[in-house]
């Protein structure tokens, strides 16, 4: 199903990161070109070399690093991806998406692109659950966005509540159906 299809995986500052590994892994396997954007505070819970081993291909982190050879990469990405994955989604990603902002790589070439951008909201339930947040959630659904919905349980802030990111296997299904119904 993913065979041969380009696929970015933007990863956001949150505990969650970790997890985004195992799809990684998933995708590539499956045969999918797997390209991943990781913010800054992303790097904080996991390593880009992790990545990049997963994934063969570099892990792009900073904006202004310069290339090897000339390529305005938020833009190469946005057009080159089939499908955009955004595991795990912060409130401050999706707060700079649904608002328009563009300043740091993931959230630049996450503009750009035409591909189905999934996002994968996890975070502390009260953030969740803030009237903002949820604006956001429901302005990018307006736009076309897609969203997998987290997961009641024990989050890693210690208390129990909507925000945990949904189970690997059920943002994969949402990504699959995506892909078939862009064929």
């Amino acid at each position: 199903m993913f065979q041969n299809l380009n696929i970015v995986v933007g990863i956001t500052g949150g505990i969650a990161a970790y997890k985004t590994c195992g799809i990684v892994s998933y995708l590539k396997g499956q045969g999918a070109c797997v390209d991943v954007i990781m913010t800054k505070s992303a790097t904080e819970f996991i390593t880009p070399l992790t990545l990049e081993v997963l994934s063969g291909n570099s892990v792009v982190v900073d904006m202004f690093k310069r290339p090897s050879q000339v390529d305005v990469k938020h833009i190469s990405l946005a057009q080159k991806a089939d499908l955009f994955l955004i595991v795990p989604a912060t409130a401050n990603i999706i707060g700079k998406v649904a608002n328009g902002i563009a300043d740091d790589m993931l959230s630049t070439t996450i503009m750009a692109t035409k591909a189905p951008v999934l996002f994968a909201p996890a975070m502390n339930n009260g953030m969740y659950e803030n009237p903002i947040v949820q604006s956001n959630i429901e302005k990018l659904k307006s736009y076309g966005y897609y969203f997998v919905e987290p997961m009641v349980g024990h989050l890693a802030c210690g208390y129990d509540g909507k925000g945990k990111l949904a189970k690997n296997e059920d943002i994969i299904g949402l990504a699959r159906k995506l892909v078939k119904e862009e064929k």
